[in-house]
């Protein structure tokens, strides 16, 4: 020990009392801080500038006109992209866009077709098309900016499907609320006639046994016709009004017949969405199985995925809802719809919930366990079979089964209207009847046997008109078709215009992307800090005194040491108060740069120790792989299969993930393995350094004087 001490005390001192060496000393313990701070603002906040990233913009459609409106959706994207700053929009025409992307002065170009909007408007005819937006990118100018240029892209198309898809939901539950408000309002008039013809049919008989027993008591039969003849003018305003009803009502039903063709697409396309969605779930799971899969795509699936299972499952309930109140009016033949959907509600649930535990565990670095991937797919490939069960059977049963009862209505109103106009036109008949009883009860027996005569085939009228609306209830609530009818029509268009609002909760919210990548630069510098060290500083002690090799390893080191933890403290202090990176814990960020710095040390001292320029060589080799391979940069999961099986062994790995936690928020159980590697690799280099040091040294003596006789190699 008193060597090793003589050693660094020794080294320690040539460098405070040489003044040169003092300077290099000084200088190679800023240098990784240079390195690290450089990089570190560079890449500050990349995706907070892209206002620069110029993409080019040609409306070329021409517009159209839709029920007499003139329309031109280009121009309405045109206006929305002004007020867009995310990227640099540039507005020209097709031919400029064209040609500042083949020569890189765009990024990219939209191209907006002449045809853009009326291609929209054919979703009004037989044969909807969809519209096209032409998208043309130049990879070639770089690798992120593509990919950037895409989103914005994908935004508009976003964009204008919202806002058509709220315009024409609108104008369809529009029609529905009218026709909901309109059947209210005439609700009283249609409960009074069908409680009066009730009341009639339940009389009849009574009025059968007066007419019967007149001869006995003509008195009280007579004072029972002119009380009939007095309520005849209330039952013909009733009649006449139920008959204005019954018009309206068919009228009505017609209409919603032609709105629920008009909105079954849309209903169709809700389906559609489910079970892409469903598919596209199954489509991650085959991609989670693929080993050679772009891990930034699995990524960008699995974000994807699980907003659209978000969307999904609300547009889910709103159809579940919605074929519950149809089922009420056509009378339990879509049942099923609402039970099937249900159970696709369950499946959807439990996707969300795998691709919320699959897409935790890739963001950790980690690799989601096959079981779940398994189960993913299994439940995905349920769903998908029950909504192709579902919109297998729509336009051939379920779409006819919502028309059929509509259909069924109308027909029993149009019957309605018939009889009360039926009914209206026996009027003069009834009138005719109750005079006739009237002067028979004034001439006395002779006008009674005209009554009974004439009195059946008014009761039959009444109870045939009376069966009819009997009929009419047991097909369906008219109350329930009303509150179908008169929901909010502004409220629900706005809601399948955009029926998911993405709610973000961040678990360790790091302000900007330059604070994020601290913990790579900082140990990659530390790395090179080591490397540059035993670059311009030699691991041997020169001199006459007989040193043992341990000694030599040991005091050396130490001196190496010392200098590469002030590099550290330089590196992590300065990423903190002169760059102002966001750190959660920073007294544990500088002490876990210390232990990142200590271990990369010693492993780099070794190798020149131990092995001479040749060991140099080692460590710019195992930087070159740890820059690839510790997922430092981009997940893990997104680099060549290698790369992912040399992950586990690097100490980069480790050493990120310890800063990465002091960044965002410490998890000890995390920062203690990372430690327990470190350690490993710490006691595993000084292993090889005591046990080799002295042989291979012995073995290489004669290699390194014919290398320095070349006056080219030191």
């Amino acid at each position: 020990m008193k060597n090793i001490g003589l050693i660094y005390g020794r080294d320690i001192r040539n460098i405070v009392t040489n003044w040169a060496a003092l300077v290099i000393i000084l200088g190679l313990a800023m240098l990784p801080s240079l390195y690290a701070w450089f990089n570190i603002k560079a890449s500050w906040d990349p995706y907070g500038n892209t206002g620069d990233i110029a993409i080019a913009v040609a409306n070329n459609d021409k517009g159209t006109t839709l029920r007499g409106q003139p329309i031109n959706l280009g121009n309405e994207i045109i206006n929305s992209l002004k007020d867009n700053h995310k990227l640099g929009w540039r507005f020209v025409s097709e031919a400029d866009a064209m040609k500042g992307v083949k020569h890189g002065d765009y990024y990219a170009s939209i191209v907006i077709p002449d045809n853009f909007s009326a291609t929209i408007a054919t979703v009004l005819s037989n044969q909807p098309i969809k519209a096209e937006i032409l998208y043309y990118v130049n990879e070639k100018i770089n690798a992120v900016s593509p990919k950037i240029a895409s989103s914005g892209a994908s935004g508009i198309i976003q964009e204008v499907s919202k806002n058509f898809v709220q315009t024409a939901n609108g104008t369809i539950f529009k029609i529905f609320n009218e026709l909901g408000i309109e059947l209210q309002e005439q609700l009283p008039t249609i409960e009074r006639v069908r409680t009066l013809i009730f009341k009639l049919e339940k009389d009849f008989p009574e009025i059968n046994r007066v007419v019967n027993t007149a001869a006995d008591d003509v008195q009280k039969t007579d004072q029972l016709v002119k009380k009939a003849q007095s309520n005849l003018p209330v039952v013909v305003d009733i009649a006449e009004k139920g008959q204005r009803f019954a018009s309206g009502l068919d009228t009505f039903l017609t209409q919603a017949s032609g709105a629920a063709k008009n909105i079954a697409p849309n209903v169709k396309q809700d389906l559609l969405l489910l079970q892409q969605t469903a598919i596209a779930t199954q489509q991650l799971a085959s991609a989670l199985k693929d080993p050679n899969v772009d891990p930034a795509v699995v990524t960008d699936m699995l974000d994807h995925v699980a907003s659209r299972l978000d969307i999904g499952l609300k547009v889910q309930s709103q159809l579940i809802a919605w074929f519950d109140q149809l089922n009420k009016v056509t009378g339990n033949k879509l049942g099923f719809v609402s039970s099937r959907l249900r159970q696709v509600q369950d499946k959807m649930k439990e996707q969300q919930t795998l691709v919320s535990t699959i897409s935790s565990a890739v963001k950790k670095g980690e690799k989601p366990a096959s079981d779940l991937v398994d189960r993913l797919s299994q439940v995905s490939g349920d769903a998908s079979q029950l909504l192709g069960n579902i919109l297998g059977r729509y336009d051939s049963e379920i779409e006819p089964a919502i028309l059929s009862g509509l259909n069924q209505a109308r027909q029993t109103a149009e019957k309605a209207r018939n009889t009360l106009n039926d009914a209206l036109k026996s009027v003069p008949d009834v009138k005719k009847i109750l005079s006739d009883a009237s002067k028979g009860l004034a001439v006395g027996t002779q006008g009674l046997a005209v009554i009974k005569k004439e009195l059946p085939a008014v009761e039959k009228k009444i109870t045939e008109l009376a069966d009819k609306m009997r009929d009419f209830e047991s097909k369906g609530n008219l109350q329930e078709v009303i509150g179908l009818l008169k929901n909010n029509f502004q409220l629900e268009s706005q809601f399948f215009a955009e029926p998911v609002v993405l709610k973000e909760n961040k678990l360790y919210p790091i302000p900007n992307y330059g604070s994020a990548m601290s913990p790579f630069f900082s140990t990659l510098s530390l790395w090179v800090g080591a490397t540059l060290l035993v670059s311009l500083i030699t691991t041997e002690v020169h001199g006459d005194h007989p040193y043992k090799n341990y000694e030599v390893y040991f005091g050396r080191f130490f001196t190496f040491l010392t200098i590469a933890l002030l590099q550290s403290v330089l590196v992590t202090s300065g990423d903190m108060f002169i760059l102002g990176t966001y750190v959660v814990d920073k007294p544990w960020f500088i002490l876990f740069g210390l232990v990142n710095s200590a271990v990369f040390m010693l492993m780099v001292y070794t190798l020149v120790s131990v092995f001479g320029n040749v060991g140099k060589a080692l460590a710019i080799v195992l930087l070159v792989l740890q820059l690839a391979g510790s997922g430092g940069t981009f997940p893990i999961q997104t680099t060549p299969p290698f790369f992912r099986a040399i992950h586990p062994f690097l100490p980069f790995t480790y050493g990120i993930s310890m800063m990465r936690e002091a960044v965002g928020g410490i998890i000890w159980p995390i920062v203690r393995n990372d430690l327990l590697i470190m350690c490993i690799y710490a006691a595993v280099t000084l292993v090889v350094g005591l046990a080799l040091k002295g042989a291979i040294n012995q073995l290489s003596a004669g290699l390194v004087k014919k290398a320095k006789e070349s006056k080219l190699i030191h």
